[in-house]
């Protein structure tokens, strides 16, 4: 009898304990935890953004919203924050020849992007991390960080850009197979991350089938042209996604989320951001008086 009420002691703790835990997909919460969710964020949300296009013949059409959804789940395991859900609108014109793409006008990827931070904001978070796991995105990322100085906003923005550290550096180039000045999109490096986080969605058996080498079909010096990225790589695929491993997936991944769970915990921690961007505003408003 003593070892019976021992036993439901502890199953009503674990019970007890787990209701007390709560998710970090912003989906997955119930609505009457979602002010302890602000709370043990900081009004921190991550809103990692991901796309869908073509990953050679071999990584599904979602590598990099799944990879950057497998970054994010990964690091609030250490550091809480609350994740929004599987957003994938971003900028991915030149992929629009492959099957699969989906591509949205530029308007719209740049209202949705602003609506979505503002939704974000008026459900209580005062800070937004995008987290980026498409290669097409950034110049338009900067640019739309930049521009939310053209209005007030009740809210931070920040975009996670990662550095890479001399000793990570030195190890990825050791571990590192295929020449590193093509392992672009699709490689091996990317290869490598999915076939760790995802293993069952890849066919690796296919990624011989088509060729990722660069063709530099346009000799153009010191001038840029949209369609650059297809005169290189028609086949929508740079590098050699057959020389990766999950070891190498492993080592890239393991340094990803060390590094982003800095940058969160900063990003909780930070008080200035807002106060000058809030003061920016107000010197602003002082012109216009």
């Amino acid at each position: 009898m003593k070892r019976f009420l021992l036993s439901l002691v502890a199953l009503l703790f674990a019970g007890y304990t787990f209701a007390q835990d709560i998710p970090a997909r912003w989906d997955e919460l119930v609505a009457s935890d979602f002010p302890k969710a602000l709370e043990k964020s900081h009004k921190t949300c991550i809103l990692p953004i991901g796309i869908l296009e073509k990953h050679g013949p071999h990584s599904p059409i979602g590598t990099d919203l799944i990879h950057v959804r497998e970054w994010a789940n990964h690091a609030v395991k250490e550091e809480y924050a609350v994740i929004f859900p599987d957003y994938f609108y971003g900028q991915i014109n030149e992929a629009r020849h492959q099957p699969g793409t989906f591509a949205l006008p530029s308007k719209v990827i740049w209202e949705l992007l602003e609506a979505t931070c503002d939704e974000i904001a008026r459900n209580g978070f005062d800070k937004i991390v995008i987290l980026n796991g498409h290669g097409g995105n950034p110049e338009f990322l900067h640019f739309f960080m930049q521009s939310l100085l053209n209005k007030r906003h009740n809210y931070a923005v920040y975009l996670y850009e990662a550095k890479n550290d001399s000793a990570y550096s030195a190890d990825y180039r050791k571990m590192h197979k295929s020449d590193m000045r093509t392992d672009q999109h699709a490689g091996e490096s990317e290869t490598s991350v999915l076939l760790y986080y995802r293993p069952d969605l890849m066919r690796m058996d296919r990624a011989t089938d088509q060729s990722g080498a660069k063709q530099g079909r346009l000799p153009l010096t010191n001038l840029y042209t949209p369609i650059w990225w297809y005169a290189d790589y028609p086949n929508h695929y740079a590098g050699e996604g057959g020389k990766a491993t999950t070891a190498f997936g492993k080592f890239i991944t393991d340094h990803e989320i060390a590094s982003f769970v800095k940058a969160l915990q900063e990003v909780k921690a930070d008080t200035k951001t807002l106060q000058l961007q809030n003061e920016f505003y107000d010197r602003v408003d002082g012109l216009n008086k």
